[in-house]
């Protein structure tokens, strides 16, 4: 992961990582793990708008799900 940071005013203090496979033409996906436990993720596209904060929990849930493949797009 490769480290970012943006210009939002939504949790300033937050280190934003995205994926080392991003390409450098934006459309990635970044997250920030907080001090809490929870994470936070946000469009790098969209820096105007509040990030989406969830459990730990919950993240890893759905990386389980991810790597499962569950999350796949539709052929």
């Amino acid at each position: 992961m490769s480290t970012t940071t943006g210009t939002t005013d939504y949790l300033p203090d937050a280190h934003w990582f995205k994926a080392s496979a991003s390409s450098g033409t934006g459309g990635c996906l970044e997250v920030a793990f907080l001090p809490d436990g929870s994470v936070a993720l946000r469009d790098n596209e969209a820096l105007e708008k509040p990030p989406f904060v969830v459990s730990e929990h919950v993240w890893t849930c759905f990386l389980d799900g991810a790597k499962g493949g569950e999350f796949n797009l539709p052929a």
